[in-house]
């Protein structure tokens, strides 16, 4: 009996360590990141390393600001995430609904394709789209961040099999008592999606917040810039000021820990509604 509750203590206890150990191993890069962000550069790959935060914040903060302009910066982050994440779910979620309830010839055909383009590699789409773009005059404009991936495979294929879920029941009842195919959709499907909505969301935003290859093929100016492309152009050829980018990462992050908090509540329901489904 004895052998038994000690075998069950160490193996609790061996659990717990592996815990801690994986909290440490994740933790470790954001604590990294906020202490490059308050020591001078030079403190970063000291012998032994530094460890304890420093005074350096506003300098490194001013000289960042400087050499990006952090605010423009974030405007354009927010801005164009934000307004991404609002067209994509709109055309996603009605996409998805359509090949959810609607039955009509191509229905399946549709809806493999779009699954097929998820295996099409996007470097192999840059040209095309840049040419589009180019054509049109939309160069270095907020259209050209956002537009060309409004519409979104994988953002379709999470709501559709959200939407499969739906009891269509209810949608033929709500036909019957007149309710148009938009109040339907928007009075009682949509309502009742709140969790596929928000990991969808999730999904959305991290994908254009994160996104580094196209803004820096369309924008050509500093005025246009978003994170990713900023963050870059602070790697300099001999010198690189590692204090201005961890202020820069730690900004950056910020906004994306916000939104999921929001919305974490819906995100593992939604997900694990389609992965059900």
């Amino acid at each position: 009996m004895q052998e038994n509750k000690a075998s069950r203590f160490s193996r609790k206890a061996g659990i717990y360590l592996l815990l801690a150990v994986g909290i440490v191993i994740s933790i470790f890069p954001f604590y990294w990141m906020l202490v490059g962000a308050t020591n001078h550069t030079s403190k970063m790959f000291s012998n032994p390393p530094t460890l304890t935060f420093g005074d350096q914040f506003i300098t490194n903060f001013t000289n960042l600001n400087e050499s990006i302009n952090i605010w423009r910066v974030l405007f354009n982050s927010l801005f164009v995430s934000g307004v991404y994440v609002v067209l994509a779910l709109m055309v996603s979620t009605m996409a998805a609904y359509a090949l959810a309830k609607f039955h009509f010839k191509g229905n399946k055909f549709i809806f493999t394709v779009f699954l097929l383009s998820m295996m099409i590699p996007y470097q192999a789409l840059l040209i095309p789209q840049f040419r589009m773009m180019a054509d049109y005059g939309l160069l270095n404009t907020y259209i050209a961040l956002i537009l060309p991936t409004v519409c979104t495979p994988f953002a379709i294929f999470l709501m559709r099999q959200n939407f499969m879920a739906f009891p269509t029941e209810l949608i033929e009842a709500a036909r019957m008592d007149g309710a148009g195919e938009m109040k339907i959709f928007f009075r009682i499907v949509i309502p009742s999606m709140k969790p596929a909505l928000a990991a969808t969301s999730i999904f959305l935003f991290l994908s254009q917040w994160n996104n580094f290859l196209w803004p820096l093929v369309v924008t050509t100016s500093t005025d246009m810039y978003t994170f990713p492309v900023a963050l870059s152009s602070l790697k300099g050829v001999s010198i690189i000021d590692y204090g201005q980018i961890n202020v820069g990462i730690m900004i950056a992050t910020i906004p994306i820990i916000i939104f999921f908090l929001a919305l974490q509540k819906h995100f593992i329901q939604g997900m694990l509604g389609s992965a059900i489904k």
